[in-house]
């Protein structure tokens, strides 16, 4: 489309390469945002470079955090032998909005994806080994999406994790298959973790 100015052009242009913005939504936001004073403005634009330079990984777990140490993993509350794997932190906010689940988490920031270029070794997997080899945890809950991908995921972290003792689940098939786990609803999703399965008698099925 042609814009009447080369800076509204380039606001849509970066508005528009967020995912599931298109150029009309795109030029709406920047129309709203021209509308604002130079004082929001300024505001607006220091939340997102605060975040990118101060938001961080959770050292323990993977989980996006504001310390070291997520509050999450430092919190005494939590039960700290139970360790449910998700793929990335929009999971881990599906999971808590439930109030189902009392564990702590495991991002591996993403799933064995071939298609896309991800492999085992791109993925937050060996720090995951090296957490249950060195404090046992009584029970690994596997809560990747019901996609090919994240079935292969899950197989593969069996394998890796079966040997080393804990009780091995994954969620139940409430959440549909194809289903990525941050789309599901709140009482899908928690029914889906308080009714979990082993993970064995999932895959010989």
């Amino acid at each position: 489309m042609d814009l009447p100015s080369k800076h509204l052009a380039e606001a849509v242009e970066q508005l528009a390469s967020l995912p599931s913005v298109g150029k009309r939504s795109a030029l709406r936001l920047a129309l709203e945002l021209l509308k604002r004073s130079p004082e929001e403005i300024a505001r607006f634009a220091q939340a997102f470079v605060a975040m990118k330079e101060k938001v961080k990984l959770c050292n323990s777990c993977g989980n996006i955090s504001d310390l070291d140490i997520c509050n999450i993993c430092s919190n005494p509350g939590r039960d700290h032998s139970i360790i449910c794997v998700v793929e990335d932190a929009r999971d881990v906010m599906a999971i808590e909005s439930t109030r189902s689940y009392k564990g702590i988490y495991h991002v591996l920031g993403g799933v064995i994806s071939p298609m896309d270029g991800l492999g085992p070794e791109d993925l937050n997997i060996l720090s995951l080994i090296n957490k249950v080899e060195k404090t046992p945890p009584s029970e690994i809950i596997f809560a990747l999406g019901a996609t090919m991908e994240g079935d292969t995921t899950n197989f593969y972290l069996y394998k890796k994790l079966q040997h080393l003792g804990p009780s091995i689940t994954t969620l139940s098939r409430g959440v549909a298959v194809g289903t990525e786990l941050h789309y599901a609803d709140e009482l899908t999703l928690g029914r889906s973790i308080q009714q979990r399965l082993p993970f064995e008698t999932t895959f010989n099925r």
